[in-house]
């Protein structure tokens, strides 16, 4: 990656609130910002609102606000909501302020001045939803495709941006600059549009019909058309043409966009810097759209939209961070729901992070003292130590490739692996023999400092949980490098008594409306936790009638054939065998406490009468019963007699 960094997302646009759309490509910005950082790169994030133009004017009028008081009120929201998502901007840049104003009228009169704009009547059709003229090529089946509505017939007098003249020069540039436009896929559609005449562009609109905008120096009754105006936000932040800010950050600028706006960033933009003679931005980055659950794009009329911030005050800001990277690869449409955010905090977090953490420091403060001990590492130890210090590499790799979802997941494999060197050492194990206390104090020193790389790597999609993380175990922060090296968490630290519970599982449950997802309660430290469920539940808290019990058909049941299911790390898939009452398929969970190996022969308790559900394809019909204890230890119910199977426990 390169050793600076100017990062931007666009403008967003204040005719609305802001929404799951905006809240993605400013997180995405975001937690690459932070791995620059991370890796020592002097980084610079750029976000804002835009400000100008028609449909401000008219959202503004329809609640009898003043465009200026309008938008203030929209901008402070967007100001929230970032803080909410804990974005790390550097600069918020407003286009009605006069630091910006003060710059686009500086360009505007430069290149009028020479001669790249002139005056002309122009009849057309217009979208308003689009703020310009489409041409023919651009409508489909008589509408605009972004906004779905028939454009407006108007014919008025503008001036216009000779823009036309750079198209052979753009498409050339596109053409041998790999990677300029990223995934190549948009840079191809560029180059296709570029392929024949792209017309001039109507650069300015009457003031007598969209009074809120920035005037023309030359011509008072014009104003600036609202993306000639927006898009000089990514260099008048920077003070251009003279500010030590442009004169260090310009020439690294990658810009984060939706596909919606792509002409505008692709071919506008660039047109116009050609103009000004400054500089191009080193690249553009273009997400997809983000659909429903439905298939369809998010439409507050589908009904189909997904509050980010929402999601963010129910299951934490890092919780909606991780999910969108993790699951919305950068450049593909993809669906997003709070069902799917759950699933993954819970599989990745919860489970898979939160779960070591709290089973590492369970037994460091019940058998070490709560003390990190020495490590003597041993032929068994080298696997994990040389993963961990080759994790960076990956990570870089794929972070400057723009695999944020690649990135996160070589963490958590990271972690998987932990988790299966936890389970094959078996600490809880090693506690009960005085002499395999220094082989229990080097897996749990291992696995603590595998915790410490991984809560550095994961840090910029999860700023708060990764420092808790740390807090948990008495550890500090450091850089990218110092995840290369194994053995930086200090023998002797000392691992706080009390700790925040990390990642309490989330569970949804349907409202009295029966469609919008709420969260459970959870647990809110884990000495509140244990106390919990060593002393049961309050009076008329939780408890069940005898008839609530008497619903739960469990069945002794016979494993009569056991495999791993593919590409996962802890599920099983085993043929039981009832009896009489035939054979069942069960996927279970216990593939890190059981081999398949050793399970056929034994006998289960089994949940008969759970509806069935589908695990990775496959069909589970019931659920198998095991105990686990506060170390995370598992191990299967069974009749202590050789009952038959399907014999019915009550």
């Amino acid at each position: 990656m390169s050793r600076i960094a100017y990062l931007t997302t666009p403008l967003y646009y204040v005719n609305g609130q802001p929404h799951m759309g905006h809240a993605y490509t400013t997180v995405v910005a975001d937690v690459l910002a932070r791995y620059h950082r991370l890796d020592g790169d002097d980084t610079y994030l750029l976000t804002g609102t835009d400000e100008h133009g028609e449909k401000i004017f008219t959202a503004a009028a329809a609640v009898g606000l003043e465009p200026q008081a309008y938008a203030d009120g929209i901008a402070a929201t967007f100001v929230e909501a970032w803080k909410e998502l804990r974005i790390s901007n550097d600069d918020f840049l407003r286009t009605t302020e006069a630091r910006h104003i003060s710059v686009v009228t500086s360009v505007l009169q430069q290149v009028y001045d020479q001669g790249d704009i002139y005056f002309d009547e122009y009849e057309g059709l217009y979208c308003v939803g689009c703020e310009r003229f489409l041409t023919d090529r651009e409508i489909v089946n008589g509408k605009c495709p972004d906004h779905g509505t028939v454009p407006e017939k108007r014919k008025e007098g503008n001036y216009f941006f000779r823009m036309d003249k750079h198209r052979q020069w753009l498409a050339e540039h596109i053409r041998t600059t790999p990677g300029f436009i990223r995934p190549a896929r948009y840079a191809n559609e560029v180059l296709s549009i570029l392929s024949e005449s792209i017309g001039d562009l109507s650069m300015s609109r009457p003031r007598s019909r969209v009074p809120w905008g920035i005037g023309l120096p030359w011509d008072d009754d014009h104003v600036t058309y609202v993306w000639f105006d927006a898009l000089i936000n990514y260099v008048s932040a920077l003070g251009y043409p003279d500010g030590e800010l442009f004169g260090r950050y310009w020439t690294q600028a990658r810009h984060f966009i939706g596909k919606d706006i792509l002409k505008t960033h692709a071919i506008f933009w660039p047109t116009m810097l050609r103009a000004m003679g400054a500089p191009l931005y080193a690249g553009l980055n273009v997400g997809g759209f983000l659909m429903g659950s439905d298939g369809q794009k998010m439409s507050k009329s589908l009904g189909n939209v997904v509050n980010p911030f929402e999601l963010s005050k129910r299951y934490s800001a890092d919780a909606v961070r991780y999910y969108l990277a993790k699951d919305v690869p950068y450049g593909q449409d993809s669906a997003v729901s709070e069902k799917a955010l759950v699933e993954r905090y819970n599989a990745d977090l919860a489970n898979d992070l939160g779960n070591l953490a709290s089973r590492a420091r369970a037994l460091l403060l019940r058998h070490l003292d709560g003390r990190l001990p020495e490590p003597v590492q041993t032929d068994a130890d080298q696997a994990v130590i040389a993963t961990g210090i080759g994790l960076a590499a990956h990570v870089r790799e794929q972070v400057g490739a723009l695999r944020l979802s690649a990135a996160l997941e070589e963490v958590m494999q990271f972690v998987r692996q932990l988790n299966r060197y936890f389970n094959d050492e078996q600490p809880w194990v090693l506690a009960k023999n005085e002499a395999s206390k220094p082989r229990l104090g080097t897996v749990l020193y291992n696995c603590v400092e595998g915790l410490r790389i991984t809560s550095i790597l994961l840090e910029p999609a999860l700023p708060d949980k990764a420092v808790q993380l740390r807090d948990s175990l008495g550890l500090k922060g450091g850089d990218l490098a110092s995840t290369e090296t194994w053995g930086l968490a200090p023998a002797g630290t000392v691992i706080p008594a009390e700790a925040a519970l990390l990642f309490p599982r989330a569970e949804l449950e349907e409202t009295q409306a029966g469609s919008q997802p709420a969260a459970q309660p959870v647990a809110k430290t884990e000495k509140k936790r244990e106390k919990t469920e060593k002393s049961g539940p309050a009076a008329g808290d939780g408890q069940i009638s005898i008839d609530d019990f008497n619903r739960v058909e469990l069945r002794v049941a016979q494993v009569v054939a056991c495999e791993a299911v593919p590409r996962t790390d802890k599920l099983l898939k085993l043929t039981l065998s009832l009896g009489d009452l035939g054979e069942r398929t069960v996927v279970s969970g216990i593939a890190g406490s059981y081999a398949p190996q050793d399970l056929p022969g034994r006998r289960v308790v089994l949940v008969a009468n759970l509806q069935p559900a589908k695990l990775r394809g496959i069909v589970s019909q019931g659920m198998i019963l095991a105990a686990e204890d506060d170390d995370g230890n598992l191990a299967l119910v069974h009749p202590d007699k050789e009952l038959a199977p399907g014999a019915r426990v009550r």
